[in-house]
């Protein structure tokens, strides 16, 4: 059977699974499976696949970063950052809304999970909002689109999976995340104090206020200096940063603020360990698709049919592969897409001659954008769940948000010297940089 159509067998397979209810690995192995039996690929080779997915070891800063994230939603470390949040913009049009972007800022730096910060502003933020007569859809809309923000800024795990798989510099792709991130943050705010519901704004907090309430929360703050620090200074790899993060919250911040907490370690350990197990059997099972869809040529076929419109202009292929992932991160989550197209992804990174950094921010912005968008939208799904409105409701609450994202990711695109300005200064090797032959500064391509 020709490899089109058995490529157009996987994906049918794979979608009519899909839409049936069964959970996104078995639908990518019931479609890998299809492909092995009609074509020459043995399932032994498959197997081997699935182990190769996981066999990585950037993969191992995921678990740690998760559970710095349980860590800190569970040892009473959220309303610490809550109330320097509110203390900061509660006194500014859109109250609670513009508390959630900026605790969302906080927090995204810590735990690198979009489905944790989902979880916790819907717990921590979600029920004062209500009683302040915020509209339940409005709700849900803001706090996944603010949940997004963790697939930027460092510690991201949409970053760590990308460098791992596409062997792009994670901390290179920490780095120009920030930009993208704080873009999407602060139009956010924007957005809710120009079009957003007023919500109950709280007086000005005083100076000495906010400088309580930073001093309050400052240990917890201390885990992204500790995790960027120690990366940028060369001083541990994004897992080694993860596993001092984890120390740091144990021997420091537990004891300092919610001793009695211990008893608990271990349930949050447990909890860590089976969260990370729902991505990583996912990685499994998408490497095994991905690698079919090289195999098979899948990846050739459709690189070939963007160059053929885009030729190699670089701004036209980030264009068409946004389209392209907008499209796909509708329908999977941005682990398993990230692996399945990396080899497509990889051969119009060299077509166009753009930058992998570069191009990761930007496929890694789109994937967060398809997190709330139909018909699949995870975090948005999520966020009306917790909230207790229906997807439709919520998705209509969201539809004037996607302004931001798609903003965001357009000056991703046209402006790369701004996405690329802290990695070239801060880790100028992670972005192609090289050292100068003159011995002095590094020469960087354009």
């Amino acid at each position: 059977m020709s490899a089109p159509v058995v490529l157009a067998l996987m994906s049918i397979c794979f979608l009519s699974f899909g839409y049936l209810g069964v959970p996104v690995p078995f639908s990518l192995m019931a479609g890998v499976f299809i492909g092995a039996i009609l074509s020459d690929v043995s399932l032994a080779a498959i197997i081997q696949k699935i182990f190769d997915g996981v066999d990585s070891e950037a993969l191992l800063a995921i678990p740690f970063f998760l559970l710095v994230g349980e860590l800190m939603s569970s040892a009473n470390v959220v309303v610490r950052i809550a109330n320097l949040s509110v203390s900061l913009v509660g006194h500014i049009r859109g109250g609670l809304s513009q508390v959630v972007v900026v605790f969302s800022m906080f927090f995204s730096e810590m735990s690198g999970s979009t489905t944790a910060d989902v979880a916790v502003m819907s717990r921590a933020l979600g029920g004062p909002m209500k009683r302040e007569g915020y509209e339940p859809a409005f709700i849900a809309a803001i706090i996944a689109s603010a949940s997004t923000i963790a697939a930027l800024v460092p510690p991201s795990i949409t970053a760590v999976v990308y460098g791992a798989v596409g062997n792009v510099s994670i901390a290179g792709l920490f780095m120009a995340g920030v930009v993208p991130g704080l873009m999407i943050g602060f139009g956010l705010m924007i957005y809710c104090y120009f079009f957003g519901p007023s919500g109950l704004r709280k007086p000005r907090a005083p100076l000495r206020q906010v400088v309580f309430a930073a001093g309050d929360a400052a240990l917890p703050l201390m885990i992204p200096v500790i995790l960027l620090g120690g990366i940028l200074t060369g001083w541990f790899t994004p897992t080694e940063a993860g596993v001092v993060a984890v120390v740091w919250i144990i021997l420091v911040v537990i004891p300092a603020l919610n001793r009695g907490h211990f008893r608990k370690i271990p349930y949050d350990f447990c909890l860590a360990g089976l969260i990370f197990s729902l991505p990583l059997i996912t990685i499994g099972a998408a490497n095994a698709f991905g690698w079919m869809l090289a195999y098979l040529r899948g990846a050739t076929y459709i690189a070939e049919w963007i160059t053929s419109i885009a030729g190699n202009d670089p701004h036209l292929i980030m264009l068409l592969m946004v389209l392209l992932f907008t499209v796909v991160g509708d329908f999977i989550e941005p682990v398993p897409t990230i692996i399945i197209f990396m080899p497509l992804v990889n051969a119009l990174t060299e077509a166009g001659d753009i930058n992998g950094v570069h191009m990761g921010v930007v496929l890694i912005a789109t994937l967060a954008f398809g997190l709330i968008t139909p018909p699949y939208g995870l975090v948005l799904l999520m966020a009306s769940k917790f909230v207790g409105i229906s997807f439709a409701k919520a998705l209509r609450a969201a539809l004037p948000i996607y302004v931001v994202f798609l903003t965001t990711i357009a000056f991703a695109i046209y402006f790369p010297s701004v996405v690329l300005w802290l990695p070239r200064h801060v880790l100028p090797e992670s972005v192609g940089c090289f050292k100068s032959p003159a011995g002095t500064g590094y020469i960087c391509p354009q």
